[in-house]
């Protein structure tokens, strides 16, 4: 019996050749088209997904098919190096994600953050598996549960984008302000609900729609946040200490990506997404209080400015805007946009309200919670991974993204002008800007 293995061949010359060109042109003109976005005032994320726009079928593809076809032909092997190379990015940007999650600032908003994210969460949820429902059978997968589509759709659309509102907020010194804060706090609890909802549905659609399948998803999602509470935290703060003291903390970024990439693989086993795994594992790296910014700026930069360009350029590959032409695929596009809109806004809206806060504090909750931005993506691409979502559903999923994250900031700024700065505001506001707290005028 020959014991021997056969070595695997290599990746061919020709396709490792293309595949660094694809990264170099997507990457490249993410990088670009980001920065744009930047100076027109729009998250980077619209710019970097527009790159796939432009290099993919809704543009390139029509004006240069023969050129198109070479660049990125349609094979699977092609592909699926570069959906690694972009998975890789998008669990180390979830799990940084999770990594600035302040679990203390949920406590201290307290009453007001859970209601708003309540609000955020259940009335967009209905609007999303109402839509789905009314959507045309011809953009929906043959073959999918409309149950699991509808509840799919539930979660896209009740999801916010903490990376993204945190980002908004401070691009327009909006952070330091009352109502900055609660955003984040409200929008700390919508992600993490959000998650959990998401990897509920998931499961379903690998299972499934069985009442002991979606039961025994619900054990391991608890036995999971279980293990990481009981488990995983302990073990992951003394990693870390470990970590910080050998060699002068440069095994840091390295040791949280290791950590990042196998909580990954644990929920991934456990049939839910693997993004669910990394995000946990980044909410217990942040609460362990062990690695300080400046020991992970090197991971951060690494996920936030290389691998996840690459993401969103990749995943922009795959919008289709020839498909708008269709008339039912465009009256679905406005459809389920002003859902996700009008939700967001009325449940946020109705959840400040009942938390006693003003007229302009619960439009400014309304106008920040709506940007969905990053992780709408991200769901959308599970989506289309699990083969909940056609092209089109897709596609209409990530309009809804980048259109909700560009109208975050006018609507903030309007909203936020007519509320009074406080003197507290003003204490966080040198305290953040690494200042002393001014003098009491009394």
């Amino acid at each position: 019996m020959n014991l021997s293995a056969t070595p695997v061949a290599p990746l061919g010359s020709h396709a490792l050749l293309m595949f660094l060109l694809q990264v170099g042109v997507l990457l490249g003109t993410a990088v670009l088209l980001g920065r744009l976005a930047q100076r027109l005032g729009l998250p980077s994320i619209v710019g970097e997904l527009c790159a796939g726009v432009v290099l993919g079928p809704s543009l390139l593809t029509p004006l240069a098919p023969a050129f198109s076809a070479w660049l990125l032909p349609q094979q699977p092997e092609s592909i699926h190096l570069l959906d690694a190379a972009g998975q890789l990015g998008v669990l180390l940007l979830v799990g940084i994600t999770g990594m600035n999650i302040d679990l203390g600032l949920v406590r201290r908003k307290g009453r007001a953050a859970v209601l708003v994210s309540t609000g955020g969460l259940v009335v967009p949820f209905a609007g999303g598996v109402a839509v789905a429902l009314a959507i045309p059978a011809a953009l929906l997968v043959d073959g999918v549960d409309r149950t699991v589509f509808a509840l799919f759709a539930g979660v896209a659309l009740c999801v916010s984008a903490l990376p993204v509102i945190a980002k908004t907020l401070l691009d327009m010194g909006l952070l330091h302000r009352n109502i900055g804060q609660l955003i984040v706090g409200a929008s700390v609890v919508d992600d993490i609900a959000g998650w959990l909802l998401l990897s509920v549905v998931s499961a379903m659609a690998t299972t499934g729609v069985h009442g002991p399948d979606v039961a025994l998803s619900v054990v391991y999602l608890i036995a999971m946040l279980a293990c990481a509470f009981f488990v995983g935290r302990p073990l992951v703060r003394r990693l870390l200490q470990w970590s910080a003291r050998a060699g002068k903390g440069e095994s840091v970024p390295a040791v949280c990506t290791v950590l990042i990439v196998l909580g990954a693989v644990a929920s991934h086993a456990l049939h839910m997404e693997a993004i669910i795994g990394a995000f946990i594992v980044g909410v217990l790296i942040g609460s362990s209080g062990e690695p300080d910014r400046e020991r992970l700026a090197p991971l951060r930069i690494m996920a936030v400015t290389v691998l996840a360009p690459l993401f969103f350029a990749t995943a922009g590959l795959r919008i289709d805007l020839t498909a708008m032409a269709r008339p039912e695929v465009a009256l679905s596009a406005v459809l389920v946009l002003t859902v996700a809109v009008v939700g967001k806004f009325a449940g946020a809206y109705a959840g400040a309200r009942a938390g006693r806060l003003g007229h302009w504090e619960a439009l400014a909750l309304g106008a920040g919670m709506n940007s969905r931005g990053v992780i709408e993506v991200i769901i959308a691409m599970v989506g289309l991974r699990l083969g909940i979502l056609t092209t089109e559903m897709y596609t209409i999923i990530v309009l809804v993204a980048i259109v909700t994250s560009v109208m975050a900031a006018p609507l903030l700024r309007m909203s936020v002008g007519r509320m009074p700065i406080t003197r507290e505001e003003r204490v966080r506001e040198h305290v953040m800007a690494g200042g002393p707290a001014p003098e009491s005028n009394s």
